[in-house]
């Protein structure tokens, strides 16, 4: 699934495009994706401009007719955005083409999801915090929102691992599997260390430190480097994400760990069904 980064990369793409522009038409080729799309979808975008583009977790919000409305885009697990320009000669009828936004311009912007996971919204702006997907994340992972205190506070006294605490949207929003493997390695902590134990009895601890300085390191990397292209991920233009190429952990079972000093093998556990890859010399 698009984490942060990947999600970060798709509305960049967006904004080029979309912000200043008016939705002529929108074409829905099926009633629903994961879910239903909402009642009157169709005729509550059309003629509505796009003021800017929002992001909250693994959320796109684009924020309409000054920022009154908000249409808001889950990637879920292969969502595409592609954009094609007036006189693009590529087709816009693939066989997982299931939204296609009609620009005044003469672009298209085009939603293929072959799994079908991804979803859509539409609502006040100002019924944002009140939204049963947006009211309960916590704070983004980058430096303007994620500090050691936020993070601490909301580790403390949960016993679950450390791997499951940062994949939990409650504990910091956008986070996933990759880049929770990669954030634990360069804090140097265990994914199997339990959140409570990180985090102690009070204030901020080193390793909670470490954690939001790394996190804050990777998402950043990660978000110049284009996210990573797992799968079938590529941003609008369809370039693929090279942060693949800075893993340090992530799909690396069975290989050096490439931190100086350190001569252990990067090993693979399953916590929670889902993989998680880690270096057990330098994560302790």
């Amino acid at each position: 699934m698009p984490e942060y980064p990947e999600v970060c990369t798709v509305r960049l793409g967006l904004e080029r495009h979309l912000v200043g522009r008016r939705i002529i038409d929108i074409e829905l080729r099926r009633p629903d994706l994961r879910f239903p799309f909402p009642p009157g979808f169709a005729q509550l975008l059309r003629g509505r401009a796009v003021q800017r583009i929002d992001q909250r977790g693994k959320y796109l919000l684009l924020r309409l007719d000054e920022g009154e409305y908000t249409w808001l885009s889950h990637l879920g697990m292969s969502g595409r955005w592609t954009l094609l320009g007036a006189d693009s000669e590529d087709s816009d009828e693939g066989p997982h083409d299931w939204v296609v936004v009609h620009l005044d311009n003469g672009e298209r912007a085009v939603y293929s999801d072959h799994r079908r996971f991804g979803f859509m919204d539409f609502f006040p702006t100002d019924e944002q915090e009140q939204h049963e997907l947006l009211a309960h994340l916590g704070p983004d992972p980058t430096p303007d929102h994620l500090t050691p205190m936020d993070l601490a506070e909301r580790l403390r006294g949960r016993r679950t691992p450390m791997k499951a605490a940062l994949l939990d949207q409650k504990t910091v929003a956008g986070l996933g599997n990759i880049y929770v493997c990669e954030i634990l390695h360069r804090a140097g902590v265990s994914p199997r260390r339990s959140a409570a134990n990180v985090a102690g009895k009070s204030g901020v601890t080193r390793r909670v430190e470490r954690i939001t300085a790394a996190t804050h390191d990777v998402i950043t990397e990660a978000i110049d480097a284009g996210g990573s292209s797992i799968s079938d991920f590529v941003g609008v233009g369809g370039a693929l994400g090279y942060f693949t190429r800075s893993h340090q952990v992530y799909g690396r079972e069975g290989e050096p760990c490439l931190t100086e000093g350190c001569d252990a093998t990067i090993r693979r556990i399953v916590q929670s069904g889902r993989s998680t890859f880690y270096c057990p010399g330098c994560q302790r």
